[in-house]
């Protein structure tokens, strides 16, 4: 998979934020050499959140994300920063960029303290630095003030002018020093298998699949099996008795799409290691012991209960869909129940959870860590239960402790 094929999930999530007619856009456009944004005299150009998959040296693989004016009116204006506003919550690299002209407003330093507040690193862009005096660059003048200075002085304030290009390498380097990647990086499956072992991926082929391709779950996990110097053997579940018969060794690991995951267990002997591509996920991105612990809420389900299924990214829905359809029906089966079921998908995710009684969660391929964590923390601090689809689905299945075997830790929980 190449650089422009990296999913969004796995790119690094740089915003760019600040007033209106600050420049955040010029300033995005200069940075990355391409018109990404539009670019306007007229105050509040730029209205939803634009998004642009991209390569930006020395980081590689970024998703840009250009907002709208933090400082917008009106009502609709107010639904323009609240979407701004939202981005942090997948933001990895913050980026305000301040008018130099005007120095810090209010609306910025509420900005900065929202940003710092989340932990985001982030950096301060003095824009229209091609207007300013020489005492304002050299950060003796009064437009800086304390909080700049401070800024300044620990490299997180750099001058920049957009209109001629200048500062903009300075300003690369310094966001790619703020990108520091785990040492320990997380991996799919690699640290499960060995070189040369044997993965069986069971993925059926239904309507619902899309035609011509595997679903992102199915290609991360491939490659991430290949990177381990492991072999991948995919298979659809109506073949897979058969294939496991006739294979030349035993597998290492069998890891299935979650609908099919009842049928699946049945072929696969116990001595076989057996999971989910979600529930791989959810150790990937999210947190999987307080992901089993929320699968726990579905036995206390009620009629009338209100049961939030999220995805994270939007398609076409087809018949029998499995957040839509399937798991709504697994649901009632399993519980006897006639719960309300509420429905989410993509960016569209409730800040206010409070009326529902548990949330079950896709994988999250199509999200980056940091909002997939900051979903997982809105959930727990309002004690609402969340868990994800395979979790769920092993658990109504009563594969669940199978499921998770080669997780030690989160296997303890259901003993």
């Amino acid at each position: 998979m190449g650089l422009n094929q990296t999913p969004s999930g796995e790119r690094i999530h740089i915003g760019f934020f600040g007033k209106r007619n600050a420049g955040k856009s010029s300033v995005l456009n200069a940075v990355t050499g391409q018109d990404l944004a539009v670019v306007s005299d007229v105050r509040g150009t730029t209205t939803d959140p634009v998004y642009k998959s991209m390569e930006l040296l020395p980081l590689g693989p970024v998703m840009m994300i250009d907002t709208a004016g933090i400082d917008d009116e009106g009502a609709l204006g107010q639904q323009r920063v609240e979407k701004s506003l939202a981005v942090l919550n997948k933001t990895d690299i913050a980026v305000l960029v301040v008018d130099g002209t005007e120095g810090f407003s209010e609306a910025d330093i509420k900005m900065l303290d929202r940003i710092a507040e989340k932990g985001i690193p982030s950096l301060v862009v003095w824009n229209k630095a091609d207007l300013l005096s020489a005492e304002e660059l050299s950060g003796k003048g009064n437009l800086l003030g304390d909080r700049g200075r401070k800024l300044l002085e620990e490299e997180r304030l750099l001058f920049v002018s957009a209109a001629e290009k200048t500062g903009i390498e300075a300003l690369k380097e310094r966001i790619a020093r703020l990108y520091k990647p785990e040492s320990d990086e997380k991996k799919l499956v690699q640290d499960l298998i060995s070189p040369l072992d044997l993965v069986v991926l069971v993925v059926p082929i239904d309507k619902a699949a899309p035609k011509g391709r595997l679903i992102l779950p199915q290609q991360q996990t491939i490659r991430d099996i290949l990177e381990s110097g492991a072999g991948a053997l995919v298979v659809r579940d109506t073949e897979l008795a058969e294939t496991l018969s006739g294979l030349w060794k035993k597998p290492a690991l069998v890891i299935t799409d979650s609908q099919v995951f009842g049928a699946v267990s049945s072929i696969v002997p116990e001595d076989i290691p057996l999971t989910s591509f979600s529930i791989l996920f959810a150790r990937y991105k999210g947190n999987l012991a307080e992901a089993v612990k929320g699968a726990a809420a579905l036995r206390d389900i009620q009629d009338g209960d209100r049961i939030l299924i999220s995805e994270g990214c939007t398609h076409h829905r087809q018949c029998n869909d499995i957040g839509t359809v399937k798991l709504p029906g697994w649901i009632r089966e399993y519980t006897g129940k006639e719960p309300e079921f509420c429905f989410t998908s993509g960016t569209e995710f409730p800040q206010d959870l409070s009326s529902y009684k548990m949330v079950v969660h896709c994988g999250g391929c199509m999200l980056n860590e940091r909002e997939m964590q900051h979903r997982l923390k809105v959930a727990a601090e309002q004690g609402v239960p969340m868990t994800n689809y395979g979790i769920l689905i092993a658990m109504m299945k009563g594969i669940l402790p199978r499921s998770v075997q080669m997780f030690p830790k989160v296997a303890e929980i259901l003993v």
